[in-house]
């Protein structure tokens, strides 16, 4: 299957790695000359512009969007409407509020275009153990991308489904992300208790990697935890402060609209905000986890 990737960042250039190591056609466009050797290599076409990259596409045309949200997503758009032909696809697989995805996806439709909304976990890690997908919008066209979905995840039918309509992918993504949330600061908060518990002199790296195995709390999340821990386990080098990407205030809001509480991820929400006012070993390690996880950027300890 041939697909038009737009956006080769960490998680956009890995993803068409994957694809093109299994049989997949990617033909990748980037603001940046940066990550065209990488498509080159893996045997992808690096296009100019986004007219190209159309250009390049067999009908129906599937293009995938894997750029910041907002204004990128929507000014990407803008240019594909009158480049795609009735019944082509723009497919966007960034951690977009699912409001804004229900308004494109009619917006396109207007068009004679279909929207589908794909929220994708993985990190930098989905390259090799494969993405989670939460895939939202029309059942046949969906079931259309089924080989693509099907390669990207970490097995045919493990790892991603269908969850709706147009939104519902972003939606669940969302919920993803805000339970992660509080995941990580219980993770954080529990070492930051035995680190200061010195009485005991607790190794925290031989902690972990005994919770890896056989215990009720075990996941990736900890293995994550474990390789952080083995790198500078006084975590010197990071500064105690970890930034929102807006996924968990967009789950407590509609916690609040809903009449659900939502305790643990409102607080662990709040923890990050108190991350930037306070030195805590608590936040260094919720930075370093997030780091592990996603490549995300951590801030030095001055």
């Amino acid at each position: 299957m041939k697909l038009g990737m737009i956006g080769l960042g960490k998680m956009g250039g890995n993803m068409a790695a994957r694809l093109l190591r299994n049989g997949h056609e990617v033909i990748g466009y980037n603001r940046s000359d940066g990550p065209y050797e990488e498509l080159r290599s893996e045997g992808g076409v690096p296009t100019e512009t986004i007219e190209e990259l159309v250009s390049l596409l067999d009908g129906p045309r599937y293009v995938w969007l894997m750029i910041p949200a907002g204004k990128p997503v929507e000014d990407a758009i803008d240019k594909l409407i009158p480049l795609l032909d009735e019944g082509d696809v723009i497919i966007d697989g960034g951690n977009t509020f699912y409001q804004d995805t229900m308004r494109r996806a009619e917006k396109v439709a207007a068009h004679g275009l279909k929207y589908v909304d794909v929220g994708t976990s993985g990190g930098i890690w989905g390259i090799t153990e494969g993405y989670s997908m939460m895939v939202g919008g029309e059942t046949d066209v969906v079931d259309n991308m089924r080989p693509i979905f099907e390669t990207l995840a970490p097995g045919a039918d493990l790892g991603w489904g269908h969850m709706g309509p147009s939104g519902s992918g972003h939606f669940v993504k969302m919920v993803h992300n805000g339970i992660e949330y509080g995941i990580m600061q219980a993770y954080a908060e529990g070492f930051h208790i035995m680190r200061a518990k010195e009485v005991f002199g607790l190794d925290l790296h031989q902690i972990a990697e005994v919770w890896r195995f056989g215990s009720v709390v075990r996941s990736w999340l900890l293995d994550l935890t474990a390789n952080a821990l083995n790198e500078d386990v006084d975590l010197n080098d990071i500064a105690p402060w970890v930034k929102d990407s807006g996924e968990g205030r967009w789950t407590v809001k509609e916690a609040i609209d809903l009449d659900v509480p939502a305790p643990v991820i409102t607080d662990a929400l709040i923890a990050r905000f108190d991350s930037r006012v306070e030195d805590s070993y608590t936040h260094k390690l919720l930075a370093a986890m997030r780091n592990q996880f996603g490549g995300h950027a951590i801030k030095k300890a001055n």
